[in-house]
């Protein structure tokens, strides 16, 4: 534990996953750390549905394992259920997703920080942030307590104006029955940063007594399972899942659902005009999306359990901020939910958001020195967005006190990087969600090689323990070996490799071939060739997977990573932080606009923002070789 003063490295001002990640990654990166939040029992809390992963949410959970995060080993340790998802199609985009018992993740989530050495969490409401010289000095408590700091990560989710509503109701609020932060929002708009209003909400919670499971379909998940951690996955043939799996059932509105809520719109606060946020493109009410897909006859929803020791039932695909006795009525008129008793209201929620062009590749802020923003404050949504952004905010704190290069990972190294770069160069005017097709070059994104892309670095960052980095480099070595004694042992054309090619269903060997080549057919496995190659039998089915992948694609692979080296060239050339884009000869008013505005680190950065064209690139071309930057 610190010592008991008011005087930290760092402070997170946040105990959600953004705040979580950012927390643990600057104290076990050597820092002191102080986490303020508003009720302490609420640190790690699953505010929505109590689910990880999804796709590409997964593979975000993957690397944050990979450079030594928590969400995945939390995850592993509360699962009820895990699914892959997306197997018929290329591994690029398969993802893994979890339900899990939502108690258990906060416990356990609030445990590992408090016994976490360098941090002390406490219970405080943030007025507002000490700035001199444009940089961060230290933070206010709503009881006037001062502490002195070096950094600040914020990380307050939908707290900042958080305010409910529950048809024409409304009250503050940061989540249902936490009080909401509003001065340091109002800190922010007098410190001139750029702000907006953003909405999400949640479905109501059911009692699993009250409902009908067997008019319903049941879901069940993997079996085995496939964990999230490399910790776990690497040794998934000893291991079970720590808690009893539970299934999930389905279940789908109707015609009846529908008329219920068009009968009741006028007294939907969204459709009244009272909501000013903007709402989630791809997660909206249910309300939304009856008014908005009239023809569509039914919506699917997942009735997800909540713990195992709880009766609690998620309804994911019921979103809604309708008024209680529509809420009611809704539900009743559903297959298997005619009965079915409201444990708590489902609601809307608008907060206030930070406009993430204000952000740096770090997330650090551009208009104060020391102060980092991550999660939903950002515009994004979704507890794994925020967990990466934590986890990068965490870390990049260090590096800023240390005064040491902040980690940037680009687009061509992880959806993290993806994530970031989206918010930094473009923007959002919706809450934004990650999916597989943001990513350019998503076959090298996988979610199996994570730990290939980014282990090594949160070793060096000291976020990866000295077992788990022996345990990666022995995988990776292991990796490269398997495909090393494929390539070197070659078969030549006879009646046993002929009769084995036969039995797999492969037309017939004409000339000699390393067993490389031979699985590069894609009737062929690994594991039919493993006698032939004389691999090691204990190799471990995570290094056998990898080898596969790794072979077959092998083309698509390097044809990306061709694409990479393009990308890699663009990026290289740094755009000076005061490049007199006014001046430029050959770029419209737009385009100007829009550059002063990001002030892009790169001419790849430039590239992407909306609305700069290939010939304003150009133009920056010509200028940055008259100048002598290239």
């Amino acid at each position: 534990m610190a010592d008991l003063d008011n005087h930290y490295d760092i402070l997170v001002i946040g105990g959600g996953h953004a705040g979580c990640e950012a927390a643990l990654a600057a104290a076990r990166m050597g820092c002191r750390v102080a986490v303020a939040v508003i009720n302490a029992d609420t640190i790690g809390a699953m505010s929505c549905n109590p689910a990880v992963g999804g796709l590409a949410k997964g593979h975000l959970v993957k690397e944050i394992d990979a450079l030594g995060g928590e969400m995945a080993k939390n995850t592993d340790a509360t699962a009820i259920q895990f699914r892959r998802l997306n197997t018929s199609k290329g591994p690029a985009v398969w993802s893994s997703r979890a339900q899990a018992d939502r108690l258990r993740y906060r416990l356990r989530m609030k445990g590992v920080l408090e016994r976490q050495e360098n941090l002390d969490i406490k219970q405080a409401v943030i007025d507002r942030l000490l700035v001199e010289k444009g940089r961060i000095t230290g933070a206010v408590t709503s009881l006037d307590e001062t502490l002195v700091l070096r950094a600040v990560v914020i990380a307050t989710g939908t707290f900042l104006n958080g305010l409910i509503h529950i048809g024409l109701k409304n009250f503050p609020a940061g989540r249902m029955g936490d009080p909401p932060s509003t001065k340091l929002s109002q800190w922010f708009q007098e410190a001139g940063f750029a702000m907006g209003r953003m909405k999400t909400g949640t479905p109501p919670r059911l009692d699993s007594r009250s409902i009908d499971f067997s008019a319903l379909e049941p879901q069940y998940g993997d079996d085995p399972v496939n964990f999230f951690s490399f910790a776990n996955a690497d040794e998934q043939a000893a291991r079970a899942p720590v808690l009893e799996q539970l299934p999930c059932y389905v279940t789908y509105t109707n015609s009846r659902t529908h008329a219920i809520i068009r009968g009741s719109i006028d007294r939907s606060p969204m459709y009244a005009g009272i909501i000013e946020g903007v709402g989630a493109r791809y997660c909206p009410s249910i309300e939304d999306k009856v008014m908005r897909f009239p023809d569509k006859e039914r919506h699917q929803i997942f009735l997800e359990p909540e713990g195992v020791d709880t009766v609690e039932i998620y309804p994911n695909g019921v979103p809604t901020s309708l008024p209680l006795d529509t809420q009611v009525a809704m539900l009743h008129s559903i297959e298997g939910l005619e009965k079915a008793q409201i444990i708590r209201p489902g609601y809307a929620i608008e907060y206030d958001f930070v406009d993430p062009l204000e952000l740096q590749p770090s997330l650090q802020t551009k208009r104060v020195e020391g102060l980092f923003l991550a999660g939903q404050i950002n515009g994004t949504s979704g507890y794994e967005e925020a967990a990466a952004q934590g986890l990068m905010a965490g870390i990049n704190a260090v590096q800023y006190i240390r005064r040491d290069e902040p980690l940037i990972l680009d687009r061509a190294q992880a959806y993290t990087g993806v994530l970031i770069d989206d918010l930094i160069t473009r923007g959002t005017k919706e809450p934004y969600r990650l999916f597989t097709s943001r990513a350019e070059y998503r076959l090298l994104l996988r979610e199996d090689n994570a730990d290939l892309r980014l282990r090594e670095t949160g070793y060096r960052l000291g976020l990866v323990d000295g077992k788990s980095y022996a345990a990666f480099t022995a995988k990776r070595d292991a990796i490269a070996g398997a495909i090393e004694k494929l390539a070197q042992t070659t078969v030549k054309p006879g009646p046993q490799i002929n009769a084995i090619l036969a039995g797999l269903g492969s037309v017939p060997l004409r000339q000699a071939c390393s067993l490389k080549d031979l699985l590069r057919r894609p009737e062929i496995r690994l594991a039919d060739l493993e006698p032939l190659a004389g691999l090691d039998p204990e190799l471990p089915p995570a290094v056998k997977r990898e080898v596969q992948l790794q072979v077959k694609y092998q083309g698509y692979i390097d044809r990306q990573s061709e694409q990479v080296a393009r990308f890699k060239k663009l990026e290289s050339v740094n755009l000076p932080d005061d490049m007199p884009y006014e001046g430029l000869a050959g770029l419209s008013n737009e385009v100007i606009e829009k550059l002063c505005r990001v002030r892009p680190r790169s001419l790849g950065q430039a590239s992407r923002i909306s609305g700069v064209t290939p010939a304003a690139i150009s133009a920056l071309q010509i200028h940055l070789r008259k100048q002598g930057y290239l």
